[in-house]
């Protein structure tokens, strides 16, 4: 079974909802103009129009056909997550969310759904990652700023989150943001190009250092784009902790406890990626349905001519494995 594990999906019905004036939110702006639409969060600035491609499975079915995979784990859209919202009114968007995701994917058997959390309050963010996983989400996906423009994983305050994601062996899916604050990458389209990576590597970095993936081992964590540029500076973050003894964490063992997708577009790197882990902590990947994603993701795992047995797992057995494929296509157990 040939798995994609890094894919968005923001269903049409959960926007004509809106639209139609039957769920509201206080602070979510909905603007509606044809077949464009974008969300607005707490007075902030609108979105990126909703890609008609993130709406719809049918497409996206197709292009899986031809790409040859069989099943996607999507999760939503981070633009869409809303974790600028005050917390009972980002809970209540997350449960929003995760419903029209649900419903969405239980309708189309080869898309299996990652739910969002309000990352915003810890203690929130850790009752409906319970409540989505017992609805049968097989995970979570999460945004690197927990305040949407702002703010730290390591932050304490989410502390109950990872308690609850450790206790219940939850899959988090870590994915960054599209702001990355930094002017220098307004040119030449390096927020996707450059900021996205440099996103995850600072957020996670700093998880590392903290010793996060050493205190809460039941989870299991899965890095966006071959995990940025960590395996490539995880010398440099070994020896900053050599340099600072007793002050931090040691962030190779936390690293090694890692997953990463395949979404590097350069088999080379994911071939040194792979010696800094594992490859069975490699999973295929294509940032469904974004122009800056791998469009024939199959691809890069057979030019970097890992074993038979490793392609394998990368093609989709870890993935069936982690994520419990067990209902949407036949022996999908690696």
């Amino acid at each position: 079974v040939i798995v994609d594990i890094h894919a968005h999906f923001v269903p049409q019905k959960l926007l004509d909802s809106l639209a139609s004036g039957r769920v509201s939110f206080p602070h979510v702006e909905l603007l509606h103009d044809g077949d464009t639409f974008k969300l607005g969060f707490a007075g902030g600035p609108l979105t990126r129009p909703v890609n008609p491609k993130l709406r719809e499975a049918e497409g996206r079915h197709a292009w899986m056909t031809e790409a040859g995979i069989d099943m996607q784990v999507t999760g939503g859209w981070l633009d869409a997550f809303g974790y600028e919202l005050e917390p009972e009114e980002g809970a209540a968007w997350s449960r929003f969310l995760n419903d029209h995701l649900k419903e969405a994917t239980e309708a189309n058997p080869f898309l299996a759904p990652l739910g969002s959390v309000p990352l915003q309050d810890g203690k929130l963010a850790a009752v409906v990652l319970r409540e989505l996983i017992e609805a049968g989400h097989k995970g979570a996906m999460i945004g690197t700023q927990p305040h949407g423009s702002s703010g730290n994983l390591d932050d304490p305050m989410l502390d109950p989150f990872w308690e609850a994601a450790s206790e219940l062996g939850a899959v988090l899916y870590i994915h960054p943001m599209f702001g990355c604050g930094d002017p220098r990458l307004a040119d030449f389209a390096m927020i996707n190009a450059v900021g996205r990576g440099l996103d995850t590597t600072t957020a996670v970095a700093r998880l590392l250092f903290t010793g996060h993936f050493l205190k809460y081992p039941g989870m299991k964590v899965v890095l966006s784009h071959g995990g940025g540029a960590l395996p490539f500076m995880l010398g440099r973050l070994q020896h900053n902790a050599a340099i600072h003894p007793g002050q931090f964490a040691d962030p190779t063992e936390g690293f090694r406890r890692l997953y990463h997708d395949t979404v590097l577009l350069d088999s080379d790197a994911l071939r040194f990626v792979a010696s800094k882990t594992d490859a069975t902590q490699l999973m295929m990947g294509s940032d469904y349905p974004f122009p800056i994603g791998d469009m024939a993701p199959c691809d890069i795992v057979h030019k970097a001519a890992f074993s038979e047995l490793d392609t394998s797992a990368i093609l989709g057995g870890t993935a069936a494995r982690l994520f419990q494929l067990d209902g949407g296509c036949d022996g999908a157990h690696g």
